[in-house]
């Protein structure tokens, strides 16, 4: 983003730019095969990746996925709280505890194959919702 760009944006938009930007860094210094990692654990497709870790998109990344990206991208402690820092400015109270949650751990299930990209792809999505539906459900107090 050009400098005078910036300079013409309002806080939450800067502090928006910035938490992309620290992604992006991050993205860009992992192996090849993260970005496709993150969008099958998000349940997304691969430009969806790219449009949250590009600041000139004004597309936020929504708060239930901060932890997951935190985990599968590997931030490092300075990195990490710089781009939480950025994103509760960016987006006030919608990051409540999710810097407290359990961390993740990778879990394969074979699956059908439908001879169908497509289908197949949402087969994933399907399961991965599913999941992060449990999830959610298990941090719920009764």
């Amino acid at each position: 983003m050009a400098g005078d760009e910036a300079s013409n944006l309002k806080e939450p938009d800067k502090a928006l730019a910035r938490y992309k930007e620290l992604l992006r860094g991050v993205l860009d210094t992992r192996p090849s095969g993260t970005r496709k990692r993150l969008a099958a654990a998000l349940g997304k497709n691969q430009s969806f990746v790219s449009q949250i870790a590009n600041p000139a998109y004004s597309v936020p990344i929504p708060a239930r996925h901060v932890e997951l990206i935190l985990e599968i991208c590997h931030f490092s402690a300075e990195t990490r709280a710089e781009f939480l820092k950025a994103y509760r400015r960016a987006h006030p109270g919608r990051l409540s505890s999710t810097t407290g949650t359990p961390r993740l751990r990778p879990f394969t299930v074979h699956l059908p194959d439908f001879g169908n990209a497509e289908r197949n792809e949402r087969l994933n999505a399907l399961v991965a919702d599913f999941v992060r539906d449990l999830i959610e459900l298990s941090k719920e107090k009764v």
